[in-house]
Formats: structure tokens, C-alpha cells, sequence
């Protein structure tokens, strides 16, 4: 049985979107030349592209929600050109530029969509600043200030006063700015890119996939109204891919929290003082992330569930309470706005492995995935499933080289109930030492 998304519905990202589209069904028996599972980044990308490769091919893309309801429209807005954090710790600098050029590949390739369909979703080339709040912080953003000396990219130190200026608070010592990252509003480019996919690409949405199932050099997916038989299958299912029977006991579950605020009125601006269209993230990984949205929101996220049972791990309680942490921290950064309500409160699901290592490749004959964001999934969801298919249909690259060199196989995890003491433990330590830049 096959264990579904079930995320809350008070993800303030889609709820700002307008009503969508009456939505398609799978129904009935369907042939495809070419099947994608999953429609977040990966998904989108990996059906884009086999739709360029195979223009006279019929393209099935599925998914169990709606388009940008799941992981995808539920980040907190960034496209980082940089490795992750622990990406930045190894050793062979070589590793580090193959990241590097993939990610901006991904933000150039997306940057040309947004531009070429008038996607309305805030995209926005401003890069991100990395915050410290306390002397734990700042010792991270010190050893953050060597990683890029190393890697030789271009940032740039923000002093207190500055950082003040732009962010509205001086709750943040100081941070250090890079300018390759973009900011958007998730669920928005999500969908954007969803309606305007190419023609012999088509969208099945509320379809969830209860079973695979080879069968004579062909795959079966069983839905719930209808099937899809396919030749070559393509998975852009995240922490979901092992509900079908691959990278068991390899993938770890994790959901991390948002709030934001209504947009603010113009008296409240005036009192905030600080700019627009910002994003934060903290020097230590555990801190606060922080945005201020084109639209004048105020985003806050930290907290992080191991979640084995996805959304079905949080109940409103829980979720009350990380509201209330939520509160906290907006209250601690900006006391002048203590008026100034949460309208929406929500978790994202996504996928990290104890090694820190993605999957990408073939699972068997035919049937291919990319599965293990870390947590930085947008531009690594884009590059990874538009190589995902280049793989599928045998088109050689150097980006695709690249993309087989930087990747693995996630490593096992222990058994249960070991797995679930061992990460809450890890969360709770975590969330201790990182108290002040909460």
C-alpha cells in the first residue's frame, strides 16, 4: 500500500494563487510513450525535456495533488546557485564547480521560462544573505567566509548597520552577502511552469499511483480510476520513491515550517524601516530563516519534524505550537509589528540522507529516478530531472557526466524505532545549540 502525500492546506505560498484550472484525471487505460511521476521541479523538468528530445511522443506527467500543493510550492522562496552547506565541505574543489555549474545552469534555464512565458512569481535576481545572530553564529559565518574564498566565488561582508538597513531589525550581528541566488514565490513558478509545458506533454493532477508493476518490458502504474502502461518510466518522487519499493531505508523524511504575515499596511512599513524583497538564510543550519516578500510579508521558518508518516506525523496541535515558536522569533526581530497577525502557517515534506549524497540514475530497466534533495531541491529538482531525461532518451552531455560524478547511492539507515530516536535526538540537540539564532 502505498503511502500518500498529505500535506496541510494552509500553505500561504498556493493559497495566494489564484483558483486553478479545472484539473485532468488519469482515467481509464492510457499508453505513453514516456511517464513522469511527480510533478514538482524534477517532474516538470524531466517532462519538459523529453517533450523537446521526443516531440512526436506522447509525455504523461502525474501527479497525486494538485501542481504546487506539495514540496515544491511549499519552500521558502530561494534558487541558490551555491552548494549546500555540507556540499561546501568537500574536499576535491573539482565536486564543488560541478555543483556549482549545475545549479546555475538550473537558475538560467528556469530564469528562461519565467522570462519567455511571463510567469508572475515574483522571480528576481537579488541574491541571499547568510545571518549570524550570536558569537555561534558568527563563528559559522567566519568558517562560511573561508569555504568561499576557496571556491573562489565573489561575496561580500555586511556589517551590523547595513544589515540593519535592510533587514528592518538589528537582531543580526552582521552576514555575509553572495549575489548568484534568486528569490521567488514557489508555488507560483511552479504552476506557471506547469501551464505552459509543451503540447505533447499531458498533465494529470489529483491521480495518486497506488502500484508499479513491470510487465513485458513495460511499465504498469495502477491509479485509482484509470492505469498508464509506458516503456520508460520517470521518477520525480522525492522522499515518495520509496513507497515504491526503492532507496528503502536510505531516505530520511523530514518536514520543516513556515509562517508569514498578511502583507503590511503602509503605517506598518513606515515603522519596519527596512527594504523589500530580501532573503536570509542562517550562518548556523539550524537558526531562522528569514524573508521579506515583494509583497510585503514577513516570512519565518525554522522547526524541523522527522516526519516517518509525512503529514500524517503533524496534527494541528503540533502545528499550533510551531506557530507559537514562529511567533517568537518574529516578536524577538521585529517587536514594532507585535500587531501584525500570522495568516498561514505550513510544513514541507522533503528528503535527506545521512550522507548527504542525491540519487539520480537508473532503478531498473526503463525506469529511472532522482530522488534526495537534501533540502535545497529547486534548482537541484530542475537540473536533475531535466538530466534525468536526457538519460532516459541517451542524449550525452557534459552536464550529464557531471551530474553521474556528483552523485550516489544515500546510505542505509538503522531500523526502527532506532532511526526515529536517533533523528528526534539529533533535531532536539540541534535546536538547543542553535537557541540564540533562533
Amino acid at each position: 500500500m502505498v503511502n500518500l502525500p498529505k500535506d496541510d492546506r494552509s500553505c500561504g505560498w498556493y493559497q495566494a494563487l489564484p483558483p486553478a484550472a479545472p484539473v485532468t484525471r488519469l482515467n481509464g487505460v492510457q499508453q505513453a510513450d514516456y511517464a513522469v511521476l511527480g510533478a514538482g521541479f524534477a517532474g516538470l523538468a524531466a517532462a519538459r525535456r523529453l517533450a523537446e528530445h521526443r516531440p512526436d511522443a506522447r509525455v504523461l506527467l502525474v501527479d497525486a495533488q494538485r501542481v504546487a500543493e506539495g514540496a515544491s510550492g511549499r519552500n521558502s522562496g530561494f534558487v541558490i546557485d551555491l552548494p549546500h552547506k555540507f556540499a561546501l565541505e568537500h574536499p576535491d574543489p573539482a565536486h564543488k564547480q560541478k555543483l556549482l555549474g549545475l545549479n546555475r545552469a538550473a537558475i538560467a534555464q528556469l530564469d528562461g521560462l519565467v522570462q519567455r512565458h511571463r510567469i508572475d512569481c515574483q522571480w528576481s535576481a537579488v541574491g541571499k544573505y547568510q545571518g549570524a545572530v550570536s558569537a555561534r553564529g558568527e563563528a559559522f559565518l567566519d568558517h562560511f567566509e573561508h569555504l568561499m574564498n576557496d571556491l573562489g566565488e565573489p561575496f561580500r561582508m555586511v556589517g551590523h548597520s547595513e544589515l540593519s538597513a535592510v533587514l528592518g531589525t538589528a537582531y543580526y550581528r552582521r552576514a555575509i552577502f553572495t549575489p548568484g541566488g534568486y528569490l521567488m514565490q514557489p508555488a507560483a513558478l511552479v504552476r506557471g511552469m506547469a501551464d505552459h509545458l509543451p503540447d505533447n506533454v499531458e498533465l494529470l493532477e489529483q491521480s495518486p499511483i497506488r502500484e508499479l508493476q513491470r510487465q513485458g518490458g513495460r511499465w504498469r502504474l495502477k491509479g485509482e480510476l484509470g492505469e498508464i502502461h509506458t516503456p520508460k518510466l520517470l521518477l520525480g518522487t522525492s522522499i515518495f520513491t520509496r513507497e515504491f519499493g526503492y532507496l528503502k531505508h536510505r531516505l530520511l523524511p523530514v518536514m520543516t515550517f513556515a509562517s508569514w504575515t498578511r502583507p503590511l499596511t503602509d503605517a506598518e512599513l513606515g515603522r519596519y524601516g527596512g527594504e523589500l524583497n530580501w532573503g536570509l538564510t542562517p550562518a548556523d543550519h539550524a537558526g531562522t530563516t528569514l524573508r521579506m516578500t515583494a509583497d510585503r510579508r514577513i516570512l519565518i521558518r525554522n522547526s524541523y519534524r522527522h516526519v516517518p508518516r509525512y503529514g500524517s506525523s503533524i496534527d494541528e496541535r503540533q502545528r499550533q505550537r510551531i506557530q507559537a515558536d514562529h511567533r517568537q522569533a518574529f516578536l524577538v526581530r521585529y517587536p514594532e509589528l507585535a500587531e501584525v497577525p500570522f495568516t498561514h502557517t505550513w510544513g514541507g515534506v522533503y528528503a535527506i540522507s545521512r550522507n548527504f549524497t542525491n540519487f539520480f540514475g537508473r532503478l531498473e530497466d526503463g525506469l529511472y529516478a532522482s530522488a534526495c534533495d537534501n533540502g535545497v531541491g529547486v534548482a537541484w529538482g530542475t537540473v536533475s530531472g531535466t538530466l534525468l531525461a536526457d538519460l532516459a532518451v541517451g542524449a550525452e552531455s557534459q552536464q550529464l557526466r557531471d551530474i553521474q560524478q556528483v552523485t550516489g547511492m544515500p546510505s542505509l539507515n538503522p531500523p526502527e524505532p532506532i532511526l526515529g530516536m536517533g533523528v528526534r535526538s539529533r533535531i532536539a540537540l540541534a535546536k538547543w545549540q542553535s537557541r540564540r539564532e533562533l
